[in-house]
């Protein structure tokens, strides 16, 4: 029965705390302020302090929520919100980071790509019962934009799927722990040249799933002043805040997890040479993993979607579906043929 209780509470801790709720708020809180710090500076602007988007948050929790008379279902309205944000730090824990795994061994990336899509869905439930012609033209625009980026996403999946099936001989390998495995024991699949076009791909798409400029035309403030988010306020509207910045993690520690995981055996060969063992290696393995994958997260971003933030224009609906079905694809597909043929 104490076995059971230290299960249950070890699981809850994953959920809460760690790599839960608590460290999806804190780290992509931080992010996204680290992203706008980094675009200030690219564009020679002093920018906001680091620590706005946690003020930001918490100043929306503390005003009213106000729900327009013209909203069809208040509690879908009130509801959405959440739901995007579950689904984040549910696929936050199925993310490896590194040697550490919380419900890692019972997922695999068709589950990451199935929970990708609940954000996105939540965030046109919430719109689309508002009554506001300004959310009808953002989750017509966001629905444009999920499809425009399914197709690249699940070419750079198959690539990888590709090339650790081809190791370990099993075909096609959507395993995540199968995946952090192989890049422990091979080194990472980002050193492999067949990977890097897929690499690229998977750095086009993190501002498009995360809905980052220049790929922000459902919400395009100018144009249509928030899109579906027209009709928010308060605490909902600082929780689909929080779901963008988390969203940012989840994004780009999939790429880490995706094509850099090999760097957590130099990590755990550090923590030997430290003569550490035991539960006080463990700890430190793991402290050590999730501060290089914070680093790197980092770079990711500031690669990713500050860099492309500072140097391009808003792109309109039409030409971001054409981007990411001409170019991205092209790239990803470049690395699945590659791939396919045992490069």
């Amino acid at each position: 029965m104490s076995a059971i209780l230290l299960d249950a509470l070890r699981y809850l801790g994953y959920i809460l705390i760690f790599p839960g709720f608590l460290f999806c708020f804190l780290t992509g809180l931080l992010l996204c302020g680290i992203d706008r710090k980094l675009v200030a500076r690219m564009q020679k602007r002093v920018g906001p302090p680091i620590l706005q988007p946690f003020y930001d948050f918490f100043k929306l929790c503390g005003k009213e929520t106000i729900v327009p008379a013209t909203v069809t279902s208040k509690t879908v309205f009130l509801l959405a919100p959440l739901v995007g944000l579950a689904s984040l730090v549910v696929l936050q824990l199925f993310i490896p980071i590194f040697s550490f795994r919380a419900f890692g061994a019972v997922a695999d990336v068709i589950v990451i790509l199935y929970l990708l899509l609940i954000p996105a869905v939540s965030v046109i439930m919430g719109g689309s019962v508002t009554g506001s012609p300004y959310a009808g033209v953002g989750l017509s625009r966001e629905m444009v934009t999920i499809l425009a980026c399914e197709l690249p996403l699940v070419l750079v999946l198959l690539s990888v799927a590709k090339t650790v099936g081809n190791a370990l001989d099993t075909g096609l390998c959507f395993s995540l722990t199968q995946i952090a495995a192989f890049q422990a024991k091979y080194g990472s699949l980002i050193l492999r040249p067949s990977m890097i076009p897929a690499a690229i791909a998977f750095l086009l798409i993190i501002p498009g799933e995360t809905g980052n400029h220049p790929f922000d035309a459902a919400e395009a403030e100018t144009e249509i002043c928030e899109g579906m988010l027209a009709e928010y306020s308060g605490a909902p509207l600082g929780v689909y805040k929080l779901n963008h910045a988390v969203k940012m993690l989840t994004m780009t520690s999939l790429f880490i997890a995706l094509f850099f995981g090999g760097i957590g055996t130099g990590i755990e060969q550090l923590a030997a040479a430290m003569g550490l063992t035991g539960g006080a290696a463990g700890m430190v393995v793991i402290l050590l993993d999730v501060l290089v994958m914070f680093l790197l997260c980092v770079l990711t971003t500031a690669v990713g979607i500050s860099f492309v933030h500072a140097v391009t224009a808003r792109l309109k609906i039409e030409q971001i579906f054409k981007y990411y079905w001409t170019v991205v694809s092209g790239l990803a597909l470049i690395s699945l043929v590659l791939s396919w043929y045992g490069f």
